[in-house]
């Protein structure tokens, strides 16, 4: 980003406002400890959506019907994520970044460790459901408040020709937290007995969860204290805007912005949750076996995302999520019946679906960030985020069980052609330009 230096910069820059220098590299290191630990804490909860909650707080039910019971719940963060927002960008402007960012990281890990206290159906009756929603909707009010901009000072800080690269970094999170969150819940499940895993053993990922929560915590306020950010903040490249201006001026952006990546958003649970729901309610195989293919598969999933930034600086970011989404529509017509192929199959649809997920969620990521005002950006940005991961995430494992459960396995995948679809639209229309010009034209908005 090509940005005449102020008199604040200068004065930061010469160190007078006491801030610390960090590298593009620690400043990603920063970031993936951040994404990661907010990936870890969704994902041991979408593991215990699908092989504990159904059966701790819906026993009096069937388990499909309490695992679409769960999938309701789970959604609840995604619509509560844009209140968090609202709520934590006022906090951000009154109070602070650092205020708004322990507060934020403070509700999620006490939401998330809550959770491993959650009493059972049995033990207190409905209470346990409304318990379960409560922390849910805690967890959303949080990851809301828990966008830091660190995307941003790792993007603006890369050089031009590396924009695609560095717009891959914070997206590690995602795979990695898979990877740490898997790993838990297969190593409990495969080394108790039932019982106990069901009476104690779900409970230890969730107290996880809380310590690494903390350590990234002090990753990001070590970030929040980098003369970067202080002179992003400066600029208005880090400063909120007023919900309802942002929303007045950048509305149109906004839903562009949220449409963008619905492939990726929604092929993201069509690999971890909802195959795990389907392997562990219609067949024979272990969770604990699938839960290591999930392992697997989000290595190469990690192998792609970093492949993305390659291609994103070579061919461009609009062409590279263009092609995904064409590649994403056409696996949506024959992957979901790998499902009931076995151990190979599963195999298969789990990796290949990774990979497609690596190289498109690698670059959504902001897709549509250039076309904000700068003035507005950082708002606007964190609103885009909710609203992709609402519109396309967060229903994605209820719509694909109930479509797969009453219309046959293959029909999960119109979700994928639809989220397909709706990329390629928003794509279209928003008059993206591709990743040299983006570059050139963010230091005029």
């Amino acid at each position: 980003m090509a940005t005449a230096q102020t008199p604040a910069m200068a004065d930061l820059h010469s160190g007078e406002h006491g801030h610390d220098l960090a590298s593009p590299g620690e400043i990603a290191i920063g970031v993936i400890i951040g994404r990661t630990s907010e990936f870890f804490d969704f994902f041991v909860y979408a593991i215990a959506s699908v092989i504990v909650f159904p059966r701790l707080v819906f026993p009096f039910t069937s388990e499909l019907t309490g695992t679409l019971y769960s999938f309701m719940i789970f959604a609840l963060a995604f619509i509560a994520r844009p209140i968090g927002t609202v709520i934590f960008m006022t906090v951000d402007r009154e109070y602070g970044k650092t205020a708004k960012l322990v507060s934020a990281l403070f509700l999620l890990g006490t939401a998330t460790v809550a959770l491993a206290f959650l009493p059972g159906y049995h033990d207190i009756g409905v209470a346990a459901i409304w318990l379960l929603a409560l922390a849910r909707i805690a967890q959303g009010l949080a990851w809301g408040g828990a966008w830091d901009g660190m995307a941003s000072l790792l993007a603006l800080n890369a050089p031009a020709s590396k924009r695609g690269w560095y717009a891959m970094v914070p997206q590690l999170g995602a795979p990695l937290g898979l990877i740490v969150a898997s790993a838990l819940f297969a190593y409990f499940a495969g080394n108790l007995s039932a019982d106990d895993f069901f009476d104690w053993g779900w409970r230890y990922p969730f107290f996880v969860a809380f310590a690494i929560n903390v350590v990234a915590l002090f990753a990001r306020l070590r970030m929040v204290t980098t003369e970067e950010y202080a002179s992003l903040f400066e600029t208005r490249e880090l400063q909120p805007s007023r919900i309802s201006d942002t929303v007045a001026r950048e509305g149109h952006n906004i839903m562009l912005g949220a449409f963008a990546p619905l492939a990726s958003f929604a092929l993201f649970h069509m690999v971890t949750v909802f195959p795990l729901s389907w392997v562990f309610l219609f067949t024979r195989e272990s969770p604990v076996r699938f839960l290591i293919i999930e392992i697997v598969a989000a290595v190469f999933g990690v192998a792609a995302i970093v492949a993305s930034g390659v291609i994103a600086d070579r061919v461009g970011r609009k062409s590279l999520l263009m092609g995904s989404a064409i590649a994403i529509a056409i696996y949506s017509g024959f992957a979901p019946q790998l499902l009931d192929a076995g151990a190979f199959g599963e195999t298969i649809y789990m990796v290949i679906g990774f990979i497609l997920l690596g190289l498109s969620f690698g670059q959504s990521s902001g897709a549509i960030a250039s076309n904000f005002k700068q003035m507005y950006r950082y708002t606007a940005s964190a609103l885009t985020s909710d609203m992709a991961w609402l519109f396309g995430a967060g229903f994605a494992p209820l719509v694909a069980l109930l479509l797969a459960t009453n219309l046959g396995v293959i029909a999960s995948g119109a979700y994928l052609l639809s989220g397909a679809f709706w990329t390629l639209l928003a794509l279209w229309l928003s008059g993206q330009r591709e990743v040299g010009d983006m570059d050139a034209g963010e230091s005029s908005n």
